[in-house]
């Protein structure tokens, strides 16, 4: 049976004493009890003699950080089930993503608004109190609440992702029509200036000592025969980086949420462009060969943006896996290699393999392969949601099919089924 209000109480771990009045007071007004800790340690050991109701936690401290104390709250069975809530400055999505990977429950930015921060805890106190009472039905709604957060975090990064590209794209552009816009009439100014020497050398045809030198040190008539051909260089170039701007946009096209017909090579290689910085050989590490096999495909209706994540996420998980194989020398001299085969099956249905020779998938990660949060990479350096979010907008949004082919050490293979004509809504 629950306990009652008055024997719970919430921890506050706050190094800052300004924050600790500030929200000291939010919950005493409130009714709330309360104890302090002013680093990590001492909250961790506070927390394992007498539990909390809930923890909100400073992320930035001396010692060790929110982070950490909360991976370490999350790892003892005595803790493990008291929710987190951070409090902090830190807004980008990363810091965000990592404090949910850990096991945090909510964020509370900083500077504190007391309204926002009790809102939020009554929430998550109210939640508690459910998972203690009704603990079938809250495993369900967690289900759910998950999901709802790979959504949302889902959505954030494709709208901070192509807010910067489209970004880049416009910044790109500002030179670039520039210079393209400057190129005609500098043709035409170097073409009459062309036609006055020339008409210069019909009038005087014995020009000066000091003329004749001048014209010889500049080599004046490969000069004239090479300017040209650098117009010509100049405008191949300027067409290329706005080929490469368009392509951006393409990638980060605000339409997300709006089925199109799309082709996919399309999105494939340009995905690949974006990615080809990580593709370039580096230092000891050979460059990765990309081998594209594409069928005929026709255009599919599909959410064009959201299949281009599904892309950048398997070609940057397969250029990780061959980093390291790479690393741990498990190529056996082989050509790190991924290859993209493209058809439409017997079904009508479009299908789309990426396949690596990098390090493979351990039989015991499969099946939680495309869990929520689940990743084997180090702290901070995945956030579990990729293959999630993949799962999500191929399964879920498109009807389709994700399956993976890996074995440890003989690489792997995800293979994408989708139907051309796609009727799933939301």
């Amino acid at each position: 049976m629950a306990t009652t209000l008055d024997a719970r109480f919430i921890l506050i771990v706050d190094d800052n004493p300004t924050n600790l009045s500030v929200l000291s007071e939010a919950l005493s007004n409130a009714g709330f009890r309360f104890r302090i800790a002013v680093d990590g340690e001492s909250a961790i050991a506070q927390a394992e003699r007498n539990q909390p109701e809930l923890i909100l936690l400073d992320v930035q401290m001396p010692g060790i950080d929110g982070f950490e104390t909360c991976r370490r709250l999350k790892a003892n069975p005595v803790t493990q089930n008291i929710p987190v809530i951070f409090t902090t400055a830190l807004a980008d999505t990363d810091s965000k993503t990592q404090g949910f990977s850990l096991g945090a429950v909510d964020y509370i930015p900083k500077p504190f608004a007391q309204e926002e921060v009790l809102a939020r805890v009554r929430v998550h106190l109210q939640l508690k109190r459910l998972t203690e009472s009704l603990e079938q039905q809250v495993s369900d709604r967690t289900a759910d609440l998950q999901k709802a957060q790979v959504q949302m975090v889902q959505q954030e990064k494709l709208s901070t992702l192509g807010e910067l590209i489209a970004g880049v794209a416009h910044e790109i552009n500002n030179p670039i029509n520039f210079i393209a816009n400057n190129i005609p009439p500098l043709e035409e100014y170097i073409a009459g200036v062309t036609e006055i020497f020339q008409l210069y050398q019909q009038e005087y045809p014995s020009p000066t000592a000091k003329i004749t030198t001048a014209i010889k040190n500049l080599d004046l008539e490969f000069a004239l025969e090479d300017i040209p051909k650098i117009l010509y260089s100049l405008k191949l170039g300027t067409e290329q980086i706005e080929s490469l701007s368009e392509s951006l946009r393409t990638f980060s096209r605000s339409d997300s949420d709006v089925k199109v017909f799309a082709d996919l090579h399309k999105g494939l290689d340009i995905t690949l462009m974006i990615l080809q910085h990580r593709l370039k050989a580096r230092g000891d590490r050979p460059r990765i060969e990309v081998i594209k096999n594409y069928g005929t495909l026709s255009e599919v209706n599909c959410y064009a943006g959201q299949m281009n994540q599904v892309f950048m996420n398997i070609l940057a998980n397969a250029i990780d896996a061959l980093d390291e194989a790479i690393k741990l020398n498990k190529l056996n001299n082989s050509i790190p290699q991924i290859q993209i085969a493209t058809e439409i099956d017997a079904d009508g249905w479009v299908v789309i393999r990426i396949a690596d020779n990098g390090i493979g998938i351990p039989e015991s990660v499969k099946p939680r392969l495309f869990e929520p949060l689940f990743t084997t990479k180090p702290v901070g350096k995945g956030t579990g949601l990729g293959l999630s979010i993949t799962y999500q907008i191929v399964v879920e949004k498109h009807n389709g099919t994700l399956e993976v082919n890996s074995q440890l050490g003989g690489g792997s293979e995800f293979t994408i089924k989708i139907p051309t004509m796609n009727v799933i809504d939301d």
